[in-house]
């Protein structure tokens, strides 16, 4: 496993930050468990399943192009 965190790791971590949410809210808004979201924004989990990404998307109010791009 690579120590480079994925590029939907930082785009997820980013969209987070400009809306000013907490792992902890998004993991209650997009119905994930907190753990799922910090490993993602880790690394831990480089390439999370499109349902999971979508369903971050929808809780931050981004388009999936936005996280993946």
């Amino acid at each position: 496993m690579s120590n480079e965190k994925s590029t939907i790791s930082e785009n997820i971590k980013k969209a987070r930050n400009k809306k000013g949410v907490s792992q902890d809210v998004l993991s209650k808004k997009a119905n994930l468990a907190f753990h799922t979201i910090a490993k993602i924004e880790a690394g831990a989990t480089p390439n999370p399943t499109i349902d999971t990404v979508k369903k971050i998307a929808e809780a931050l109010g981004v388009s999936l192009d936005v996280l993946m791009k």
